[in-house]
């Protein structure tokens, strides 16, 4: 029993240990502008400006973001921006559930809705982020409710809702309507209702599909989040700060790797709270079920 609980963070670590080992061992072997076949770089470089040694990025980590007197260490100011991010991201995979489970829910309730809604569900996600978080922040600003003013975390917690909510509405409809007909069948013959029916044999069918719908939202609402920063030049967040760092790249190559960090521990806190929510509802999953 403790093994099976222990196998997945050592796995975990273990795979965290062999992608260093493998960073640096391709950096000591691999030409440092990369390899070319045909001309073209399948390879990237291993140059000190493209890939600096993990030790460099961790030394780089620990002095201050800049030379102005007084300021913050390069982690200290990582981690702020990643608390940023990560409470936006919350935000929008909040709402991004609460959207695609209604929607799952009125799509199995109603076939007609089903058929109306799912095509648009699917046609959604092929809009891309990078042309829709302009549009989403130029609507937000043009809301007016007496002292409500609409700010700009608002906006990119709106894109990440939009890339949260589409797995969470495929995985919950496909888990509403997972009970076969044996089953109810015998709910109707007891004349209970459909909302009973939903929630004593439909919601908990549906939570091996729901836990993997629930984590591939956090990841969608952290990528979301990242990208929506960037969009609409949020500060404060981790997108900024890949940005500004990236700018300064040439002449301090490791301080750019922190933020890349930071959103990496973002998405796997995302990733640790579904746990702790599949953990919760250990009882219902019996067959996990993914895609």
């Amino acid at each position: 029993m403790r093994w099976s609980r222990l196998r997945p963070v050592l796995l975990g670590i273990t795979g965290v240990v062999l992608l260093a080992v493998i960073w640096e061992v391709y950096k000591a072997v691999a030409p440092a502008d990369g390899v070319e076949v045909a001309g073209l770089t399948v390879l990237p470089r291993t140059s000190d400006v493209a890939m600096p040694h993990l030790w460099d990025m961790v030394a780089r980590a620990m002095e201050p973001v800049t030379r102005t007197p007084g300021a913050p260490p390069l982690w200290a100011a990582t981690l702020q921006a990643a608390s940023v991010t990560l409470g936006i991201a919350a935000v929008g995979w909040l709402l991004g559930v609460a959207v695609g489970f209604l929607i799952a829910m009125l799509m199995q309730r109603f076939r007609t809705a089903e058929s109306a809604l799912l095509p648009w569900v699917v046609l959604s996600q092929t809009v891309p982020l990078i042309a829709l978080a302009p549009v989403v922040r130029n609507w937000g600003t043009r809301i007016q409710f007496g002292d409500f003013h609409w700010d700009n975390w608002m906006s990119v917690a709106v894109i990440a809702s939009y890339l949260a909510f589409f797995p969470v509405s495929i995985g919950a409809l496909r888990g509403f309507t997972s009970p076969d007909s044996a089953q109810l069948d015998l709910m109707r013959s007891y004349g209970i209702g459909w909302w009973r029916t939903f929630t004593r044999l439909r919601l908990p069918a549906s939570v091996p599909y729901l836990i993997p719908a629930l984590r591939l939202a956090a990841a969608n609402a952290v990528v979301g989040t990242v990208v929506a920063e960037v969009s609409i030049g949020m500060r404060g967040g981790i997108g900024r700060a890949i940005v500004e760092f990236a700018a300064s790249a040439s002449s301090d190559p490791p301080k750019q790797w922190s933020p890349i960090f930071g959103a990496v521990l973002i998405g796997l806190i995302a990733a640790g709270f579904v746990v702790l929510i599949g953990a919760l509802l250990r009882r219902y999953r019996r067959v996990e079920v993914n895609g």
